[in-house]
């Protein structure tokens, strides 16, 4: 059993079908997170009206790799933690335990979210059907102290191919989509709060880059120049990218040459 006074965080763990707690979290901050404010400030205030035991939505952080989805997760429980916020990270393939998880902290006195990376659904995968249950759809109501986030690269989490289309009309000038499309709709509709992540232009991410080299006293345009030839090689302009660049160049010979 664990004792969330002293666990912040935990991991499901398939095999053993236990939750296991982690002792060392990312200390990764929300002031560290730049050229997303607008996304950060609603999810900041998403989670303290849910940590205020106030009405609060399911979150879904969808769009471009690397912009920060994940890390804005993580950076929540690094700033709400001695506020009662726990996270539980659950990959895709364990949702099917979803519903026996969120039992055994429904009672708990700390607010839970349960959080999912990468989140998406190929053709005839079924495993978002107990996802569905838990967000909305049981004949009881989800736990006031669970909430479920998730980061994904779709916006529907499901596929959508052209021929789903094919049987979506327009009556009366109101749209009625096919039953394909309402099956993948139904599931983001789920998550009132849906948040878009899109690639960054060139001044936010040399901001980044910026905040990562602080003490670098170079001269700064070569820098520049070198973080912009590292991302169009990654072809990604990205604070992941960014990170990446730091971590080649950081305390390297090379870095007198900027």
């Amino acid at each position: 059993m664990i004792d969330w006074n002293t666990t912040y965080a935990a991991i499901w763990r398939q095999r053993q079908a236990y939750l296991r707690p982690v002792r060392q979290t990312d200390p990764i901050r929300l002031d560290q997170l730049l050229g997303i404010d607008s996304q950060k400030q609603q999810l900041v205030t998403n989670t303290e009206r849910f940590l205020a035991g106030k009405p609060a939505n399911n979150a879904l952080l969808w769009g471009a790799r690397g912009t920060g989805k994940s890390s804005l997760v993580k950076a929540l429980l690094n700033g709400y933690k001695d506020q009662g916020l726990r996270i539980i990270e659950v990959d895709k393939e364990d949702l099917l335990y979803l519903p026996e998880i969120v039992d055994d902290i429904r009672d708990q006195d700390h607010r839970f979210i349960v959080y999912c990376d990468d989140l998406s659904f190929e053709s005839g995968d079924s495993l978002y059907k107990p996802l569905k249950s838990v967000l909305e759809g049981s004949i009881e109501l989800p736990p006031d102290n669970v909430l479920f986030y998730a980061t994904s690269n779709r916006r529907h989490l499901l596929p959508e191919h052209m021929r789903d289309n094919l049987e979506t009309q327009l009556v009366n000038g109101e749209v009625h989509y096919s039953d394909a499309i309402e099956e993948k709709i139904s599931l983001s509709d789920r998550f009132g709060l849906r948040l878009a992540f899109y690639p960054l232009q060139t001044p936010d991410y040399l901001q980044i880059v910026d905040s990562y080299f602080a003490e670098f006293t170079g001269d700064r345009e070569t820098l520049h120049k070198a973080a912009l030839d590292f991302a169009h090689q990654n072809a990604a302009k990205s604070g992941r990218t960014a990170r990446q660049f730091f971590n080649a160049y950081s305390q390297s010979p090379a870095i007198d040459n900027f």
